[in-house]
């Protein structure tokens, strides 16, 4: 598996929504999205995406959005990994004395994976609950 930083495309990011069952937006939206991110993560093998991951937000207040991993390679630890990874570039952009806080909404039923990588519970009605992170440097 090969993980890359940023280099996230609209083709890719479509692709892999599809592959998990997941609507895709308008190429419009998904573009600006994209380009508006503020940290990507793209697994590949063979050059074909089979991960992704991205980080939005405005530096006090991040979400983790679009963790997907096309289900033939799910129970490998890649999504974990791309967690991960966002999780540490926040770590890296933190200044001293900081703190943030990492949000996302987690589909029903994956709730445990993302507690495992240190996220609480916030519940919710909507969908499976909001998770969330406190990092202080």
């Amino acid at each position: 598996m090969e993980y890359q930083e940023n280099v996230l495309c609209y083709e890719d990011y479509c692709r892999l929504r599809e592959s998990v069952g997941w609507t895709n937006f308008s190429k419009e939206q998904t573009q600006a999205a994209l380009s508006n991110s503020l940290y990507t993560v793209a697994v590949f093998e063979n050059s074909q995406a089979v991960g992704m991951g991205r980080l939005i937000g405005d530096g006090m207040y991040l979400v983790i959005a679009d963790i997907v991993v096309n289900p033939v390679y799910q129970g490998k630890g890649i999504g974990s990994k791309i967690v991960s990874m966002l999780i540490e570039y926040t770590t890296k952009e933190l200044p001293d004395g900081g703190r943030t806080s990492i949000q996302l909404i987690s589909e029903k039923g994956k709730e445990p994976f993302y507690e495992k990588l240190g996220f609480k519970r916030i519940p919710n009605d909507f969908c499976g609950s909001g998770m969330k992170m406190v990092i202080r440097k």
